[in-house]
């Protein structure tokens, strides 16, 4: 009797880590996916259990907001673990919904019962105890049985509460890296606009976004056109509000996002996984991040490096200019564009972007691939 094929209940609550866990799907080909994703992981043959746009949340009071649906997909997701009787648990990213499912899992009776069977939980993306909340540490350590890590200096902060953890690189870096040359982008030259992929952050940038395509069309540049790559989880508001406005950016679908930062001049771009995207390509940008009075007030409390944006904390410089906060505005994005427009110090950030492109990647492999094999080494093919 053949063996019974290896079973994975994988999680991703946005589109990063819809990119993230499709890169590790494909890597294992044998292994039966079941779970919650985006396009990225159903193109790789998942069916989502409800759209990933449900999970798309992100800030104190954004998250209050949607209590009532995060607790009913919590439930829904625990429910179908436990039906699926899976061999691990894989959550992307998304810390509060992926700790929130496995204590879930973990406090019923099959779950304890699917424990001593074998069911491992295993979690992608270390969250950033170095620069805020370090006492998640120990929490993640009492909840998951393995942590991918990205970078060599996060792991001792997990491994010291006993969680195994290895540092595996960038899993995006592995198909990104040096794919951008510096070249002649044109006569044309391309601002993208890159509003994030929640619609709470979307909501708050598109405004000032409207007001920097007007502030810049109506002060001199020559030659600049304007686009917005737009993603699954927001793609139908960034439709509806652009229609009003006297410039319009072109939208470029999420899939071709990448053809779109070849050809991008200057990127204005929501902090998160993009700005490390947006380094590995090369390409030069301003980092925006924009939240509510409380949020912000509440980070400032808690929050402990000097910069947001991965490449500014891997180079311990900033490279990337940023205007987050109650410093993300018009006139602030505006002046930072000024300067980064001359050629000469656009050509400065790309040679700085390079200095970086040696800390993406572990010389052992892609991290896709480290991830996949950990996976079949823990459960077998």
């Amino acid at each position: 009797m053949p063996n019974k094929k290896k079973k994975i209940f994988i999680i991703a609550g946005e589109v990063s880590g819809d990119v993230l866990g499709a890169r590790v799907m494909r890597q294992l080909p044998n292994i039966e996916f079941v779970g919650v994703g985006g396009e990225e992981m159903q193109s790789c043959g998942l069916k989502s259990l409800f759209p990933m746009a449900d999970l798309s949340v992100m800030g104190i009071t954004e998250v209050l907001g949607h209590v009532r649906t995060l607790k009913h997909r919590i439930r829904q997701t625990i429910a179908a673990i436990l039906t699926a009787e899976p061999d691990m648990v894989l959550t992307v990213d998304s810390p509060g919904f992926a700790k929130a499912v496995v204590r879930g899992v973990k406090k019923t009776a099959k779950g304890r019962e699917l424990v001593a069977r074998g069911l491992r939980f295993h979690h992608i993306v270390a969250p950033q105890v170095w620069a805020w909340r370090s006492g998640r540490a120990k929490k993640y350590a009492q909840i998951f049985d393995k942590l991918y890590a990205f970078f060599d200096f996060e792991v001792p902060y997990f491994t010291k509460f006993g969680l195994d953890t290895i540092a595996v690189g960038h899993p995006v870096a592995e198909s990104l890296l040096g794919k951008y040359e510096t070249k002649d982008v044109g006569d044309k030259k391309i601002i993208t606009l890159i509003p994030g992929s929640r619609m709470s952050e979307v909501k708050k940038l598109l405004p000032v976004f409207r007001q920097v395509i007007e502030t810049i069309n109506s002060c001199g540049y020559i030659g600049y056109s304007f686009a917005i790559p737009v993603v699954e989880t927001t793609e139908k508001y960034i439709r509806n509000t652009v229609r009003d406005w006297a410039v319009k950016p072109e939208l470029v679908p999420g899939s071709q996002r990448y053809d779109l930062y070849n050809k991008t001049y200057v990127a204005i771009a929501a902090s998160g996984t993009v700005s490390a995207e947006l380094a590995m390509l090369h390409i030069p940008a301003i980092i925006v991040y924009k939240m509510n009075r409380i949020t912000t007030w509440i980070g400032h409390l808690l929050i402990h490096v000097k910069w947001v944006s991965l490449v500014n904390i891997l180079l311990n410089r900033g490279v990337y200019p940023e205007c987050l906060g109650g410093e993300a505005t018009a006139d602030n994005i505006i002046n930072a564009l000024d300067n980064l427009v001359l050629p000469a110090n656009r050509k400065n950030m790309i040679q700085e972007l390079k200095k970086a492109d040696k800390l993406w990647l572990r010389p052992r492999g892609a991290a896709s691939k480290l991830i996949a094999n950990d996976i079949i080494k823990t459960i077998g093919k």
